[in-house]
């Protein structure tokens, strides 16, 4: 009878085409991926794949066998997770992979009352301002907005992205407060150029009311990072656009201004996504119950609404 661990193997390289993303994805190395589908080819009598050095694909007689497999291997896994839940506490590497400014300011504080509840999981955090392949580059979770579901991907949300207008109070004395979105346009500002697409971003801000108007600011500074957007704002050098989830705190404090305080563009929903619950290791599911009981509790989905004014 065929080990989990081979069936696994050659699932996952089905899915991602690839014995190194398995590996990733699996915390094995590439030749262990490929030994163990050798081994299942070699037991079963059948080639599953073709092989070259770009590419991995399935021959016909994979194609078959995946298709025979369907949701078994899934059910075996789930049955595993469940006992191993039972018997112990949730353990291993969890990979993570969230935007820099919302990771660092609000998960990562959250990190030491986790690992006092699951000492067993061992964190392996990424901040970088991009939507990454969950499956692919072997992350257990994401943590963002705006990210395109992939096919096997789910979400679950956390709060609003919701983007406002800011500015110091030192670089705001002695000049008048915009009353409306239209207004900004006379303010000098930092605006930030997307890695992604090389543009500069620009916004369409709504009120309470539903009415939206065009928002922009003189294109004083560039930069191509929130982090760095908010510090030039901080230093004075002029307004900008920045998700409230990632300014709350320096508004609070007084350090900010927010400008047309009625005023918000919506820039989708902050939520952590990850591969379908049938496949969830009880590491990933302990991780997104305890950060979104922590967000329900503390009621930041409230707190990040630009609609709250």
């Amino acid at each position: 009878m065929e080990t989990l661990a081979n069936l696994e193997c050659f699932v996952r390289s089905a899915e991602t085409g690839s014995f190194s993303a398995t590996a990733r994805y699996l915390a094995l190395t590439p030749a262990a991926v490929s030994r163990n589908v050798a081994m299942l080819e070699r037991n079963i009598g059948v080639r599953l794949f073709h092989r070259s050095t770009r590419k991995l694909t399935l021959t016909e007689a994979g194609e078959h066998f995946l298709a025979s497999i369907g949701g078994n291997l899934d059910a075996l896994q789930n049955a595993i997770s469940s006992v191993a839940t039972d018997q112990g506490e949730a353990a291993g590497l969890l990979k993570v992979s969230m935007a820099p400014t919302f990771g660092i300011n609000h998960v990562l504080p959250l990190l030491p009352e986790f690992l006092a509840k699951y000492p067993l999981i061992r964190p392996e955090w990424h901040f970088e301002n991009r939507q990454v392949d969950l499956i692919a580059e072997g992350f257990d979770v994401a943590i963002g907005a705006g990210f395109e579901l992939a096919q096997g991907v789910i979400s679950r949300p956390l709060a609003p992205a919701h983007i406002i207008a800011v500015a110091s109070p030192g670089f705001m004395h002695g000049r008048t407060h915009p009353l409306n979105p239209g207004a900004l346009e006379d303010l000098d500002g930092i605006v930030m150029r997307s890695s992604r697409t090389g543009r500069v971003r620009h916004w369409s801000m709504r009120d309470k009311a539903g009415i939206e108007m065009a928002a922009r600011v003189k294109e004083t500074i560039i930069v191509n990072d929130p982090a760095a957007l908010r510090e030039a704002v901080l230093l004075g050098l002029g307004a900008g656009f920045l998700a409230l989830a990632d300014v709350q705190s320096w508004i609070e404090r007084g350090d900010l201004i927010r400008l047309v305080p009625d005023w918000y563009a919506d820039a989708g929903t902050i939520a952590m996504y990850f591969a379908t619950r049938s496949l969830m290791p009880a590491k990933t599911r302990v991780f997104i119950d305890f950060v979104s009981e922590v967000f329900d509790q503390r009621q930041l989905a409230q707190r990040f609404s630009g609609s709250v004014g």
